[in-house]
């Protein structure tokens, strides 16, 4: 178990110690989330450093057959047609909320205490960590021997699905048990900076957490958690008394999901660990009838599926998004998405979603999700959202907008 902070001895190094498992292991993240990644795709092993010095020559033809034999090696995939979406049915277009930002407020296990530079320092109980965030482009608050301190810090790629390493301050577990409000779960250390699960996420669980607890269906509410990562959302779900369906193409995923609904003790709850290609996954439901009150979709800008399926988020999310809609139910509660693709416009998917909608009336929900700074007044904007509910009996009394 990691030591906490508390627990320090005096003589603790100035020089950060690297955590070999973490150095020799590369872990990507869910990509379906497609593999690893909130992405957040497949397990890969980190490239070794060039080392110049060394030319080695190689025959052209040798090269050429050495070449055409990784090729014939990987998996071969159809090239896929451009997906339009089709006519929408006539019927009600949902209308459009105005934009919102869902802030996440500091709890007990978890804080933005300060952010600038492209770097972001956080509390994880009683570890302060530091990350990578390219949207931090204002300066800090905080002294730099503050920063300093911090119990561990990732280096490597600014990219979202970039690989790179922790350095700590002194030895650490890969995992941590935390929580958010009574739900337990494990934070983890991994090789693509991510930590187990997103905190930003805090404001979408409480929304859903609601609307499941004041939903008057007859029946348990069905609920189906796409590129699901390590679960949060599905033990949310599953405590306000949901039956969830969890699908994720990382079986590392669905392992955490797994442990963390032991560790929340919510094993006696209803939910489906399911390993497989999200698309795929939504085609079969289609064509075996089965509907959902609500749907999350938490993908990544890029991953792949367990048999090499190929995720590019712009290019396949108007076809996932049509192909969720026919699988909710005629009393479906909610469809949200989430994207981590901070240099598209929350319009972007504001205009799809509602297009994707259209005959189905209710309403359309989308902004951005932040982290508040605690102590400060300023907000971190971590990633975009669209949602869609059905109108409430005030709505559908008044028809304010």
């Amino acid at each position: 178990m990691a030591n906490r902070r508390g627990n320090k001895p005096s003589n603790t190094p100035s020089r950060r110690s690297d955590n070999k498992s973490s150095r020799d292991k590369t872990r990507q993240h869910s990509a379906n989330k497609t593999g690893e990644t909130k992405g957040r795709g497949a397990l890969s092993s980190q490239k070794p450093a060039f080392r110049p010095g060394r030319v080695v020559k190689h025959n052209k033809e040798q090269t050429q057959a050495k070449a055409q034999d990784r090729v014939s090696e990987r998996p071969q995939h159809e090239e896929r047609a451009p997906f339009i979406l089709p006519p929408r049915p006539q019927g009600p277009v949902p209308r459009r909320a105005p934009f919102e930002l869902m802030v996440t407020q500091p709890w007990d296990h978890y804080a933005l205490l300060d952010m600038g530079h492209g770097q972001k320092l956080e509390r994880y109980g009683a570890y302060s960590i530091v990350r990578p965030e390219p949207q931090a482009m204002g300066s800090p608050r905080l002294d730099k021997s503050v920063w300093d301190a911090a119990d561990a810090v990732f280096s490597g790629d600014l990219e979202e699905e970039g690989p790179g390493r922790w350095r700590y301050l002194q030895p650490l577990g890969e995992t941590w048990q935390t929580h958010w409000d009574d739900i337990r779960f494990y934070g983890r250390f991994t090789a693509f900076r991510h930590v187990g699960f997103f905190p930003e996420q805090a404001a979408h669980w409480q929304w859903m957490d609601k609307q499941l607890r004041s939903a008057y269906l007859g029946r348990p509410p069905k609920v189906l958690n796409l590129f699901g990562y390590s679960g949060v959302a599905s033990l949310v779900a599953a405590r306000a008394g949901a039956e969830v369906t969890h699908v994720d193409a990382s079986k590392k995923a669905v392992a955490y999901g797994k442990e963390n609904q032991m560790l929340a003790g919510l094993d006696d709850k209803p939910i489906r660990w399911i390993v497989d290609d999200a698309m795929k996954f939504v085609q079969r439901e289609i064509r075996r009838g089965n509907v959902y009150d609500g749907i999350l979709l938490d993908p990544p800008k890029f991953g792949r599926g367990p048999k090499g399926e190929v995720w590019q988020l712009f290019e396949m999310l108007p076809e996932m998004l049509d192909a969720c809609r026919q699988i909710l139910s005629d009393k479906a509660l909610f469809y949200t998405l989430t994207a981590y693709a901070m240099r598209a416009s929350y319009a972007a998917f504001d205009e799809l979603m509602i297009e994707v909608m259209t005959g189905q009336g209710g309403i359309v929900e989308s902004g951005e999700l932040m982290i508040a700074e605690e102590g400060g007044a300023r907000n971190l904007n971590t990633s975009l959202y669209t949602r869609w509910r059905p109108l409430n009996k005030d709505e559908q009394e008044t028809g304010d907008e």
